[in-house]
């Protein structure tokens, strides 16, 4: 059975990700900073030292192995700037460059959880943080071409609004399901052939965008 990571595998859009890989046969192993989450391991993404603690345990967890695939849903939308940066930047660019560290025959595989388009064009601490990562997918892509495929998937308005611009109404084939955003990821997660990509389950908003 491959394992999958998942880090804020326990609340919203992370548990229904968690939910639909375990579904598919998956042996799934959940993260958050929260001691009373039900996670699997607890990882505080927000410290400097976060995602090497986090990954230290999965590979005891896993008996000295590395993951098959990762997924980097955590995000702290608010909060002081380098906490914000840490989750969502800092911490999944330190997990993505130790899974391309991985001495395997297997290819690993790395899914982003970035966010839709509008969502990441502002100012605000939270959409460069997500910017970054969405570059850093294409980089890392190329920097670990050898040993791990790294794709990002861009969710629409699945879960209530955060304060952020991107609306339901906005979406010309309706809301995206949580399910939508996870077959994406499970896409990612098989498609050996497919790197440095960005999908995004936005109801169609990106089209609409650009007509």
């Amino acid at each position: 059975m491959k394992t999958v990571v998942v880090t804020g595998g326990t609340t919203r859009l992370g548990l229904e990700i968690s939910k639909y890989l375990r579904n598919l046969g998956w042996c799934v192993i959940t993260t958050s900073h929260r001691v009373n989450s039900g996670a699997d391991i607890i990882a505080d993404l927000s410290k400097s030292d976060g995602a090497i603690k986090l990954y230290l345990s999965v590979i005891k967890r896993l008996g000295g192995n590395p993951p098959d695939a990762l997924v980097n849903n955590a995000s702290l939308f608010s909060g002081d700037s380098q906490s914000i940066k840490n989750v969502n930047f800092e911490s999944p660019k330190k997990l993505i460059s130790l899974m391309g560290s991985r001495d395997t025959p297997d290819r690993g595989f790395v899914v982003n959880i970035i966010d839709a388009t509008s969502c990441i064009e502002g100012s605000s601490d939270y959409a460069k943080s997500k910017r970054e990562l969405l570059e850093f997918t294409k980089d890392a892509s190329k920097m670990f071409l050898n040993t791990i495929n790294v794709n990002a998937v861009a969710p629409g308005p699945v879960l209530p609004p955060q304060g952020f611009s991107l609306k339901a109404d906005n979406c010309p084939i309706g809301r995206p399901t949580p399910q939508a955003v996870a077959e994406a990821v499970s896409y990612f997660l098989s498609a050996t052939f497919v790197t440095g990509q960005l999908i995004s389950v936005d109801g169609a908003y990106n089209i609409e965008k650009s007509l």
